[in-house]
C-alpha cells in the first residue's frame, strides 16, 4: 500500500522496468543494468531513486503491528525464586505465512513456526503478567509485529501493459505499509532504505542514506507507517 497524503503538484516519473523484479507500492526504486538497458527495480538502500506505484509481485504482504499475546501457565520456582513455565505453551498469532526476518517479540524472545503462524513460548519462560489479579503471576505476555503474506489473493502486475514502473521521488508525506515491522518508528527518526526496499530506522552500513523523516509512527490501531520524504 501506498498512499500520497501531500505532495503539492508533484508528478512522477516512469522507468522501463527490470523485468526480474518484484514489488509493491511503497517500496523504494533503483536502476539497475539489465543486458543494455538501464531498468528500474527494487532498491537495495544505497542510491533509492523514489517510491515505486505500481504493482508486480506474486503475493501480497502486509504488516500486523503491537499484536499482544497472553497465554495462561501454571509455574514453577525456577532460578532467583521467579515463577517459570516447565513445559512449552504455543499460541496462534492473528495471521498465519509470517516472513520470518520480519518478526519481533517483546518483551519475551519466543519460537516462531512461520508457515501456521504459531510462537511457541519455551520452557523455561518466565511468567510476567497476572491475569487474575492475584498479586502473583499467572500467564505470559509478549508484544509482537510482523509482516505476513496474505492468503487467498493472487498477485498482480499493473506493469504488464507498458512494460514501465511509475516512480514518484518529489518532497511529499505519503503513508506505506512497506517498512520492517521489526524495528521501531519514534516520530521525527531517520529513515533509511533495507536491502529491501523497504523503509527502516536501521542504517544498513554508513553510507546508505536518510531518504525520508518519521511523520506518524505505525500502531496496532493503525498499521502503515506516514513519512516526510526529503
Amino acid at each position: 500500500m501506498f498512499r500520497i497524503v501531500q505532495a503539492g503538484n508533484s508528478i512522477p516519473t516512469s522507468f522501463p522496468v527490470d523485468p526480474n523484479a518484484e514489488f509493491q507500492p511503497g517500496q523504494f526504486a533503483q536502476l539497475n543494468v539489465f543486458g543494455n538497458n538501464i531498468v528500474c527495480g527494487v532498491s537495495d538502500g544505497t542510491v533509492p531513486i523514489g517510491i515505486i506505484d505500481d504493482i508486480k509481485t506474486t503475493a501480497f504482504t502486509a504488516p500486523s503491528i503491537d499484536e499482544v499475546i497472553i497465554v495462561p501457565a501454571q509455574g514453577t520456582t525456577g532460578p532467583g525464586g521467579k515463577l517459570i513455565t516447565s513445559i512449552d505453551i504455543k499460541a496462534e498469532l492473528a495471521n498465519p505465512n509470517v516472513i520470518s526476518a520480519s518478526f519481533i517479540s517483546n518483551p519475551v524472545d519466543v519460537e516462531l513456526i512461520p508457515r501456521n503462524g504459531v510462537i511457541v513460548f519455551p520452557a523455561g519462560t518466565e511468567l510476567n503478567f497476572d491475569m487474575t489479579g492475584s498479586g502473583t503471576p499467572d500467564a505470559i505476555r509478549t508484544v509482537v509485529s510482523y509482516t505476513y503474506q496474505i492468503p487467498n489473493v493472487v498477485g498482480d502486475d499493473s506493469t504488464a501493459g507498458s512494460n514501465r514502473v511509475t516512480v514518484w521521488f518529489q518532497r511529499m508525506i505519503a503513508q506505506t505499509d512497506q517498512y520492517e515491522t521489526n524495528q521501531r518508528y519514534p516520530l521525527n527518526a531517520p529513515l533509511f532504505v533495507s536491502e529491501s526496499g523497504l523503509l527502516t530506522t536501521r542504517q544498513p552500513t554508513p553510507t546508505h542514506p536518510i531518504v525520508a523523516i518519521v511523520t506518524g509512527p505505525p500502531s496496532a490501531i493503525f498499521g502503515s507507517l506516514e513519512f516526510l520524504l526529503i
